[in-house]
């Protein structure tokens, strides 16, 4: 018996985690034993018994340190990757450059995010939140055949990175690997 429940609690651990349940953004939180105990006509009836110490664990990944919230979206931080398009330590001239192409780069790739910082001496332009080094690498070949002259300077790097969180269904990541 201690054996099936610790299971189940696994089972809903885990279902939570991964973003198998619907939850909203408000504060009053959809969980997977709310939709589990929906009434659906000509369905069967569910009946989930749990402690509340397993309720509030359920979802917990949407609601913890490494999550940002902005305006109506959700995003998970985690280490990824960017394209590193420019890099530069000339004060004036590479602050400019580096604002510079990430109008060009937004002019091409206006759905892809850009990022502008300055690290002592370093101004850098980075480009895209991807999880895995597959996706960045892809958007390295677009960037290499958009912007040929900027093609010996861009590399990958492995970067803290936000990831959008879907409702429905976990990450709301899509690439579109067309050629």
């Amino acid at each position: 018996m201690r054996k099936v429940l610790y299971n189940l609690w696994l089972f809903l651990f885990l279902a939570g985690g991964t973003g198998l349940m619907a939850q909203n953004l408000n504060p009053e939180k959809v969980t997977i034993f709310d939709s589990l105990e929906e009434y659906k006509p000509g369905k069967g009836d569910v009946i989930v018994h749990q402690t509340a110490a397993i309720r509030n664990v359920v979802g917990a990944r949407e609601y913890g340190p490494n999550v940002e919230r902005t305006d109506n979206r959700t995003f998970l931080k985690v280490q990824g990757y960017r394209v590193q398009v420019f890099s530069g330590n000339n004060q004036r001239l590479s602050k400019d450059e580096a604002f510079k192409k990430e109008k060009e780069v937004n002019q091409q790739f206006p759905d892809v995010p850009t990022y502008v910082t300055y690290n002592a001496p370093f101004w850098r332009l980075r480009v895209g939140d991807y999880g895995s080094h597959e996706e960045a690498y892809y958007m390295l070949r677009q960037l290499t055949n958009a912007f040929p002259s900027f093609g010996k300077e861009m590399y990958i790097v492995r970067e803290e990175v936000k990831l959008p969180i879907h409702e429905e269904n976990g990450y709301d990541y899509e690439t579109n690997y067309e050629e």
